[in-house]
């Protein structure tokens, strides 16, 4: 299944990176017009719109498994009448989760250890992106439907066209109309209102398997519960990780303005060169076709593919990482760019453990085991939580990089053992 993986991995993983463009154009347009207090702003809300946005994708994704598994059983009745109890659901989580964060916006940060001289920055981004969630849940909602028919490529282009107007917006709303960071975010939530009509027009005209009918809107008994048996753990899996990440920026926030910036913009390019596809919606097709024999061979041939990507990753961010930071930043502003480094050559022996997490994470994910994926997530919590207690504050910055590494390292220590007990045990129902 080598072929069938890569064609489909490699639009996700470029629409993983454009997902992630949002933020990074931001965090670039701010630091190299506005500077480095604006790239510190804008770079400490990283983390949290992990944990806000990974909700929400991780909320859809899950929700798309069972879509997926509908479809690849030819159950295309029950798969409607899932993807309209998903947007039911995606709704209400999404209304909620504006009106409580914006209630919540600046306590939120006051307890990231946010200055006191950013405060308004921070804060004035953050809210105009929480009032924004509900067109972030609907690009991701509709998107993961798309991907989970085995169509990864148009929301890929669809997200290509948001960035390059997010692109544009940025520097219109920053340089010429003098907006300041909340213009970065203005920019965010329309260019992302566009990436959700796109799909949606497209879905209207290509899918007519996606089209719902009144019927598809009445609720059934469990099916709700199903959705969110998923959903849920997936959630959680995504806002835990995210979690240990606002500790970390919280401990990085003790020690100012300048190595906010550098840890920022080392996270962004991280982000860029290690962000992986997700195999789950591969893994979810064929376990609803009875092919647990792909299954097993798609996680084989993932694993070896990405561990040499991990390798070639090791060797970019090591030699190069200083470079790419000066895409964030003016090369004169030398202690930035240290930190950047710093955090490179703490971390980069752990990619292959990062990618690894990806692989055996979505498989579980994508056969419908959802909780040991999110005990994965609480045992990175653990791990970073650990290092920062230990380290923050006591010692030098490089002490604290040592906490993603060390989370990467702990979350496997439930994955791997768990899939190969769940691959041994559908072995002996086949027997």
């Amino acid at each position: 299944p080598v072929k069938l993986i890569i064609q489909f991995m490699i639009p996700m993983f470029l629409g993983n990176i454009f997902q992630q463009f949002y933020n990074i154009v931001d965090s670039i347009v701010a630091g190299q017009f506005i500077g480095v207090d604006a790239l510190a702003a804008i770079g400490s809300t990283g983390s949290l719109m992990f944990f806000v946005t990974g909700w929400l994708n991780g909320l859809s994704s899950g929700f798309a498994i069972i879509v997926a598994q509908m479809f690849g059983a030819k159950r295309y009745d029950d798969m409607r009448h899932f993807v309209a109890m998903s947007i039911y659901l995606m709704f209400g989580f999404a209304t909620a989760m504006t009106a409580g964060f914006l209630v919540f916006n600046v306590p939120i940060l006051r307890l990231m250890n946010s200055p006191a001289d950013l405060m308004g920055d921070v804060a004035g981004y953050m809210g105009i992106i929480y009032a924004g969630l509900l067109v972030t849940a609907a690009y991701n909602t509709l998107a993961a439907f798309l991907r989970a028919l085995g169509d990864s490529k148009s929301p890929l282009y669809f997200l290509i066209i948001s960035a390059g107007i997010n692109v544009v917006l940025d520097i219109v709303l920053i340089r010429f109309v003098g907006m300041g960071v909340e213009g970065c975010a203005y920019a965010t939530v329309i260019a992302q209102g566009v990436s959700a009509v796109c799909c949606l027009i497209y879905i209207k005209k290509k899918y007519p398997i996606l089209h719902l009918e009144k019927k598809n809107f009445e609720f059934r008994k469990g099916s709700m519960s199903k959705l969110l048996i998923l959903g849920i753990p997936m959630g959680l899996q995504f806002s835990i990780t995210a979690i240990g990440t606002i500790i970390v920026q919280s401990a990085v926030n003790i020690y100012g303005a300048t190595y906010m910036a550098g840890f920022s913009a080392a996270g962004k390019i991280q982000n860029v060169i290690g962000m992986v596809a997700t195999i789950a919606t591969y893994v979810g097709q064929n376990r609803g076709a009875g092919r647990m024999d792909r299954v097993k061979q798609g996680v084989n041939y993932s694993c070896i593919m990405l561990w040499i990507w991990s390798v070639l990753e090791m060797v970019i961010v090591y030699f190069g990482g200083k470079y790419f930071t000066y895409l964030f930043i003016d090369p004169s502003e030398t202690d930035v760019v240290h930190v950047s480094v710093t955090y490179f050559r703490t971390v980069f022996w752990a990619y292959p453990f990062l990618s690894t997490i990806f692989v055996f994470r979505n498989a579980l994910q994508g056969m419908g085991y959802g909780l040991v994926p999110m005990l994965g997530g609480v045992f990175e919590l653990v791990a970073r939580t650990l290092i920062v207690v230990l380290v923050a504050g006591k010692t030098s910055f490089a002490g604290v990089c040592l906490a993603d590494p060390m989370a990467w390292i702990a979350a496997l220590i439930p994955l791997i053992p768990y899939y190969f007990y769940i691959m041994k045990k559908h072995n002996l129902r086949t027997t």
